[in-house]
């Protein structure tokens, strides 16, 4: 039987249900498509485990059988799967195009790690996807090169793009794909178009596979707050990202980041989200800064996105309290940090749209220490 709400439930669904619409109100995405059971939040919402193994780095290095380990016991107990292959089985089966989706924007710091990345790889070997099913992805080729991602793969493993380098305004969709958008009333100023409106699904989440693998890392960043695994999707898979925060007082990552990662064609694809967070940085992101990285030593594996950088969040918040600075919510523009609001409660708001576990006492953590 189904009990009342209490009067702070009703407060919480009256408030979600009121922030869906706001946000609703402003944003359209097209076309519409039923969710997949491992549509975010996935096969296990609200629960995010925690690997920490002290030798995961020595000397700045990371080193690849601790990190192994941690790989192998997170992916066990998120899913409860008795074997490295039957984990892997449960988010994807042969026949089936993969996508892994990194990270290079910190780059040299804190970026995608090659020892996590070739344990996914592993990992979906082990499932039964071939080495030229597998496609590694970031948006901007010259990024992407630039870390070094091309090195780090197995033969036939093969790579992807939506565009050859950065631009600012970011409105040309060759390699978008435009039957798949998102529109909401925020533009760069100046600029009015439909075009200037939309962002558009990059052709490799909407062609190119069939499921997605987001490998992310542990880092603040000075418009969105955080930008750990909702941000790795809403700003790497899509289009005319950076009308989302592009002045330091015209600031919208609130509201953009939930309604991108609400496509149906990356809610539906976006099945597992591994946080590499044996390095973090905890001020001054995106790119990376050596006075504010620290050596975390701890993975984090979910299906839930809005649980996962939940917790995230709390992390950054307690290295920052820890290193006698502020609290996210509390910041206030430096030098290294110049917008004047950052807004990591686009985790809150997405919850609130249904894309995961926001409320604390509902989330289902669990942390390991290995060594």
């Amino acid at each position: 039987m189904q009990l009342p709400l209490n009067r702070r439930e009703l407060f919480q669904a009256a408030l979600a249900t009121a922030l869906s619409r706001k946000l609703l109100a402003g944003a359209q995405v097209s076309p519409a498509a039923p969710l997949s059971k491992l549509a975010i939040p996935g096969l296990y919402r609200g629960k995010v485990v925690a690997v920490e193994h002290s030798g995961s780095i020595i000397a700045g290095r990371y080193q690849a059988e601790p990190v192994r380990q941690m790989m192998r016991r997170g992916m066990g107990d998120l899913t409860g799967a008795a074997t490295w292959a039957d984990a892997w089985k449960q988010f994807v089966k042969p026949g089936e195009i993969v996508g892994i989706k990194v990270n290079p924007v910190g780059q040299p710091q804190v970026i995608s790690a090659p020892e996590v990345l070739r344990e996914i790889i592993d990992g979906l070997r082990a499932a039964g996807i071939p080495n030229k099913d597998i496609v590694v992805y970031d948006r901007y080729r010259d990024q992407f090169y630039q870390a070094g991602f091309d090195k780090w793969l197995p033969a036939g493993v093969r790579v992807s793009n939506a565009v050859g380098s950065y631009d600012a305004i970011q409105l040309d969709i060759k390699g978008y794909d435009p039957e798949h958008y998102m529109e909401m009333a925020l533009t760069h100023p100046g600029h009015n178009s439909v075009e200037a409106r939309r962002s558009y699904a990059a052709k490799f989440i909407t062609r190119e596979v069939d499921k997605l693998i987001n490998l992310c890392v542990l880092k603040d960043h000075q418009s969105a707050g955080i930008t750990l695994s909702l941000k790795n999707l809403s700003h790497g898979l899509v289009n005319n990202v950076s009308r989302s925060h592009s002045t330091v007082t015209l600031n919208a990552c609130g509201a953009f980041i939930p309604a991108v990662v609400a496509m149906p064609v990356i809610r539906n694809k976006a099945v597992l989200h591994v946080l590499d967070g044996v390095k973090g940085q905890y001020h001054g992101g995106p790119p990376s800064n050596p006075k504010f990285i620290w050596e975390h030593k701890t993975m984090y594996f979910a299906t839930d996105p809005v649980a996962l950088d939940h917790i995230g969040w709390e992390v950054i918040d307690a290295k920052r309290v820890s290193a006698g600075m502020k609290r996210l919510v509390e910041d206030r523009p430096d030098q290294y940090s110049t917008y004047v609001h950052r807004q990591p409660e686009h985790v809150e708001i997405a919850g609130a749209l249904g894309l995961g576990v926001w409320d604390r006492a509902k989330i289902d953590f669990k942390a390991v220490k290995l060594a």
